[in-house]
């Protein structure tokens, strides 16, 4: 056994007490010649400063979980349309896997209805047309790659760096490096909308190896805004406060004698849940919005959706929180139910975030915080070219999972305007300019947030971790 466990176990309450500043008394003495208290502690989230000049100084990471269908929504491909139900060819099949798909599918041309929009002329369909009026303020990547393409590994890949669960989220490295800027309130605050948990679960905004004051803290718009904070029944706030004061004395007891990096982000989260009684639900009520701004975003006090998120994203980050992370269901459009088809599917889940989407960059730059606020907006993956097997015979046309290209955007906080960065060839099988793996996108997001990518780092079993494990390049040409 340990030595200090076998001492720790063969110690009696009167060893304890004699050895603690010669007991008792020395508890009071202690307090008077050298006080502590959680306010003293050193606090992990203290606002930090990043290895370089930031462009981004926060991020509103927008994560459409199933992942939408890029060429019925930002790649138009007239060649695909053209050839529309021929069967795939066979040079775009060989030694691929798929997740629904086998034997020779058939090309699926959109049937979206694309233009150009913006001086930039952007390429966009008639399934967001409120996201066309800020095509100008776009960064589009249409030449992003991953290495996954089921749903749970992939979006662990590209939220955390790695295909399995047990690494840091890109929110908790954020935090981890930046701190928050206000003590009253999370650094990392997570919302989702469609009633469902991401893919890859909470460890998709979870701190893996990280102390867990980085983790990402769920937030509702209905209900207690965050859960088991409130005071239980029968105890009022000052008892609360005597309670906590009483664990707060153990823990830094605990602390100074093992030095646990957990110990420090127990009180620091026990505090931090204290404040938040108060400031959460002040900061999580959107009924003070004006009338002009509730509709803008379609967003309607009391409810849960992904428009009252993208408002209350807004009001976070005006708070001081670093990262806010939304995630948003209902994006698989395989075309096997009414719902998850390309035509009338697509137009009505479009519905319920171009508007907000469009809503939350006019709103940012109104008020003067696009310029230091990274928008990202995507899913996991790509979608086929070709139509999903299982529904070869069905009226409703869907995509299967597609990991070797497929696009996702950002805005503000440092990044182009207006711009489209990366291709793919005639019928979006393969990229063939400027591919952006997955490692790189994260590092570019690391660089505008002011972070050398491999120098971000955390020492675990003995090896030095980061986000973007051994790999990854900052893609320049997409810094503003």
């Amino acid at each position: 056994m340990n030595p200090l466990l076998q001492n720790i176990q063969n110690a009696t309450r009167r060893h304890f007490l004699k050895q603690t500043f010669a007991g008792i008394g020395g508890f009071a003495l202690g307090s008077l010649v050298n006080p502590t208290s959680a306010s003293n502690l050193p606090n992990p989230l203290a606002p930090k400063k990043p290895h370089f000049p930031a462009k981004a100084k926060r991020v509103i990471y927008l994560h459409l979980t199933g992942s939408p269908p890029n060429l019925d929504m930002y790649d138009y491909k007239p060649e695909l349309v053209k050839r529309d139900g021929q069967d795939c060819p066979a040079v775009f099949l060989e030694g691929k896997r798929f997740a629904f798909t086998s034997g020779t599918p058939k090309l699926l041309g959109t049937r979206r209805s694309f233009k150009q929009y913006g001086q930039s002329g952007m390429w966009m369909s008639d399934a967001i047309p409120h996201l066309q009026e800020v095509a100008d303020e776009l960064c589009m990547i249409h030449s992003m790659n991953t290495d996954q393409f089921n749903h749970a590994p992939a979006e662990l890949f590209t939220l955390t760096g790695s295909p399995r669960a047990g690494r840091p989220s890109l929110g908790s490295w954020a935090t981890y490096g930046l701190g928050s800027l206000n003590e009253d309130l999370p650094g990392f605050i997570v919302l989702i909308s469609s009633g469902v948990q991401p893919n890859g679960g909470k460890a998709s905004f979870g701190s893996g190896f990280l102390p867990s004051v980085y983790q990402g803290v769920q937030c509702r718009s209905a209900g207690d805004p965050v859960l088991y904070v409130s005071d239980p029944k029968g105890m009022d706030r000052d008892t609360r406060r005597l309670s906590l004061d009483a664990i707060q004395e153990i823990n830094e007891l605990h602390a100074d004698e093992y030095g646990h990096p957990e110990t420090r982000t127990r009180i620091s989260q026990y505090e931090l849940a204290y404040r938040m009684q108060i400031s959460v639900p002040e900061v999580m009520d959107i009924s003070g919005e004006s009338a002009r701004t509730l509709e803008d975003y379609g967003a309607e006090p009391g409810a849960s959706s992904f428009a009252n998120n993208c408002l209350l994203a807004r009001r976070l980050v005006e708070k001081g929180t670093r990262f806010v992370q939304l995630f948003d269901w209902g994006w698989d459009f395989h075309g096997t139910r009414a719902d998850t088809g390309i035509e009338g599917g697509l137009t009505d889940k479009c519905a319920t975030v171009d508007k907000p989407i469009a809503a939350l960059i006019k709103d940012l730059k109104q008020c003067g915080m696009l310029d230091e606020t990274l928008i990202i907006c995507g899913g996991e993956f790509g979608r086929t070219p070709f139509r999903e097997g299982r529904t070869a015979a069905s009226n409703v046309l869907g995509r299967d999972h597609y990991p070797d290209c497929f696009t996702m955007w950002m805005a503000g906080g440092g990044v182009k305007k207006g711009f489209n960065y990366g291709a793919t060839d005639e019928l979006s099988f393969s990229v063939t300019e400027n591919k952006v793996h997955i490692h790189d996108f994260q590092a570019t997001i690391m660089h505008l947030l002011g972070f050398d990518h491999e120098r971000l780092t955390y020492r675990f079993q003995g090896r030095d971790f980061r986000l973007t494990d051994v790999h990854g390049h900052v893609v320049r040409d997409l810094l503003a």
